[in-house]
This record gives C-alpha cells, structure tokens and sequence, in this order.
C-alpha cells in the first residue's frame, strides 16, 4: 500500500469544508442560512424564539399537541411550555417502546434583566436598573445599543407585549460608559471587575415632565410615554419580564460572506438547525423529538428548564398512549445535545488546546464531554455512543470534528446534555463552533450551522 493510502486510511486529519463540499450543496448552505437569519431576527428571547417556532411549525402541518390524544405514525404535534420552552415530534412507525430520536438545545442567551421597580431618577435623568443573566463579559455591554422586548402584565390581568427599538422610526437605549480622559483608574483594574454589574444602568429619559414642579419629573414623563403607549403604570413594572438585548440584526461577516454575526447564537443556532430538521421530517422510523429548553445559561432549573418534569410530562403522554413505559422508551433514546462550542480563535492561542479545539469550517463539533476541570457536570458519552455517531455521518457525508473547549485547566461549560443523560438517554454533545460566545454579537461560519442541520436531519432519518 502506498504511503499515501496507508496516510489517508490510518490518520484522522480533518478538512475545511469548502475543499470538500459540491456547488449544489454550498448553494442549499447559503438558503438555509439565510432562513437562519430571519429566525434570528425574529426571536432575540426566548418567548420569541417559542413564537417563530409555532409559527414555523403550523406551516408545516404540525398542530397543538392535546393529553390523551390518538397519535398515528407520521403525526406532527407541538407543545408550549409558559411560552419559553417547546417540543415538537414527528411519531415514527416504530413503538416507542424502540426509543425516540431527540435533539434538544436551548433558546435563552446571555442578556440584561430589567429588575423589578426598576426606574429611577439620578441628576435629571432617568435609568432602569438590570440583573445580568447569564455568564457575560460586563465590559461588552456598555455602549451597546439596545432594544427592550418582554412581557408586562397590567393592573387588571391583562398581558402584554413590549418591543421597543426595532422599528425604526423607535428609540434604543445604552449603557454609558466612562470616557478614557477620566478612566485611568478604571482602566488599570481587571476585565472583569472594571464595570461592576450595579453600573449596568441603562439611560431611558432626559426630559420632565411640562407644568409639573414636583420631584423626579424626569421619571414621570418617561411613566407618562409608557402609560400612554402601553398603559402601564409602575407598579406593572414590579412583574413585568424585560430583557435587554443587542438592537442588530444579523448580518453576514467577511468580504467572502462565509461567516454570520448576532446576538444569541448561542444556542439559537442550534435550536434552528433541529427546528429546520424536524419541520422536513416525514414519517420516521422513530419518533423524533426537537426541544427548545429555557434557562440552560443559569443552570436548566425552573419550571421551563431541562430539569423540570414537562419533559416527562409530554413524553410520558405519547408513551401512554402506545401503551409504552416512559423509562423503556428513554432507556432505548438517542439524544444529541445541540449545542454551540468554542471555535479556536488565533487572537488567543494560549487557552485553547490545538490538538482538539474547534475550527470554523470543519463542520459540526462533536464534544464526547463537557463539564470543566475533571470532567465535572459532564455526562461523558460512552464510546459506543460516539462510534454510533461519527459512523452515522460518515455514512451520509456529514462534515464533523471531534472538539473540547478550551484547555482541561482553563476552559469548560455546561449544556442540557447530562439533564438527558440523567433520564438513563444516551446522548452526546454536538453543535456550532462560535466566536466571541456570550458576547452581544457573536460569529459563526456558515458552513458549520448547515453541517449542524445536517446532522440533525441524518439522525432523525436514521
């Protein structure tokens, strides 16, 4: 055998995508990423991200979900969890009884929490408190614009919806910052503490109130323009849910287009590529499921987190009614964690390690374990798991790569994946190599978010 043959048989050596891959499939690259791009635009929260879901969903023949249901193979049913988490499933020919075929990410992101009586009034301007949610880097925050979207709840029951800085005629909101000719001070502390989180106010009024000669009329008016758009009063803002998020939208990156920026990438890229997947799915083998869970960036807990029972709850209902166990079915499931990892960035060599860091390009990282230091949170996936896997998109010309993120001593993160795991499912990590993560604007290459599809719709097929 030639050395070249025995080189290309025995050695593991990934390829850029764009040396691999047809002029057909660049073309369906670009139209799924330009989808990708809308849904973006359309879903900066998570209730958001539920919505466009629903709406994406009711297009392709899929209907609300009801317990007790008679389901049939081919089926398409949905369900809404509080309006911030979603499952969807397509019922395959197979029992249950087989296992189902699940991917699950997660659709909230790193942002800016409105706290509750938030407004106030400091040297004739008025400010609206924040609570970071999330791990982000504070000093990215300030002098970014914003946009405020959320739910409010009025004084008699009623529920509305808050969009303020997306059209354009709309004003947008920012967080100053201090200028560098009196920062000396402030620029020699670290990253991390140099804006401390109680500064993240962000400026929302600077004109009183007219024929008012009472205190914070700065306030007042700012109440008066949100009672008489919105009627709501203070008290409202006490419940209200609001989120600051990053005013752009997404756009491409690069003289070439190949990469797309955005807030919310993590993990709203993955979520699409399941979502994308499971809305072209048609009568599988086994029944597929697509997750959309909230609250993944501070833990998965709550009611419409990974660890709350609504899982169960949906799947313990479509077992039933094929006369299934729940603990069968998921000891006989396939889950793919989709989520995003970190792509190796040559601005900052020092904390990745090269060997297997992430490379934009390459296709869709798979990561056998997350977690951090020794391994810990992580769900660590069997090494059947991961042959299954990587021999699946081989199989189906699926580019991939074998990933971790960052070095053992430096690096690490946690996903929805030992959540599953926790419900006896296999399951793996796999999704977008991101840079600049939890950042307000982050990037991805285009080729790896359709390799993510891929590998989801391949899974669900197979």
């Amino acid at each position: 055998m030639a050395e070249s043959e025995l080189r290309k048989k025995l050695m593991y050596r990934p390829k850029n995508g764009y040396d691999t891959i047809s002029a057909e499939e660049r073309e369906a690259m670009d139209r799924y990423c330009e989808a990708y791009k809308i849904f973006l635009d359309m879903s900066k929260t998570e209730r958001e991200a539920v919505a466009t879901a629903v709406y994406l969903a009711e297009t392709h023949d899929f209907h609300a979900w009801q317990p007790g249901e008679k389901l049939n193979p081919g089926d398409k049913i949905y369900y809404v969890n509080r309006e911030k988490a979603i499952f969807l499933a397509v019922i395959g020919t197979e029992s249950l009884a087989n296992g189902a075929v699940i991917a699950a990410a997660h659709t909230d992101a790193p942002r800016l929490d409105i706290k509750p009586t938030p407004l106030y009034e400091e040297s004739e301007m008025a400010y609206l408190k924040t609570h970071h949610y999330g791990g982000i880097r504070k000093y990215h925050w300030v002098t970014t614009p914003l946009v405020l979207h959320g739910v409010v709840m009025l004084s008699d029951g009623s529920k509305i919806t808050v969009k303020i800085g997306d059209a354009p005629e709309d004003p947008q909101f920012v967080i100053n910052d201090l200028l560098p000719h009196l920062g000396l001070e402030q620029g020699k502390k670290p990253l991390n503490t140099a804006i401390p989180s109680d500064s993240l106010n962000i400026l929302v009024g600077g004109r009183p109130l007219k024929d008012d000669d009472g205190s914070e009329r700065i306030k007042l008016e700012v109440l008066r323009l949100l009672n008489e758009r919105y009627g709501i009063v203070e008290e409202n803002l006490i419940s209200a849910e609001l989120q600051a998020v990053p005013a752009a939208n997404a756009r491409d990156i690069g003289f070439d287009c190949s990469f797309i920026g955005a807030y919310g990438h993590d993990d709203r890229v993955c979520a699409y590529a399941e979502l994308a997947a499971i809305l072209e799915t048609e009568t599988p083998r086994r029944t597929a499921v697509c997750v959309f869970a909230d609250k993944e960036e501070i833990g998965s807990d709550g009611v419409s987190g990974m660890q709350s029972h609504a899982f169960e709850y949906f799947m313990k209902d479509l077992c039933k009614s094929q006369g299934v166990c729940m603990e069968t079915c998921f000891a006989n499931s396939f889950c793919l964690s989709a989520d995003v990892t970190a792509a190796f960035d040559p601005n900052f060599p020092d904390v990745y390690d090269r060997h297997t860091a992430a490379r934009c390009n390459y296709g869709v990282g798979l990561c056998k374990y997350t977690g951090h230091a020794g391994k810990a949170g992580a769900s660590d996936a069997s090494a059947e798991v991961v042959g299954y896997l990587c021999r699946l998109l081989n199989e189906n010309g699926v580019r991939w790569q074998m990933t971790e993120l960052g070095k053992a001593d430096v690096g690490g993160g946690g996903t929805v994946a030992k959540y599953m795991a926790n419900r006896n499912i296999d399951t793996i990590d796999a999704g977008v190599p991101v840079l600049s993560m939890h950042a307000p604007f982050e990037t991805v290459a285009k080729l790896d978010c359709y390799m993510t599809y891929r590998c989801v719709k391949v899974l669900f097929e197979n």
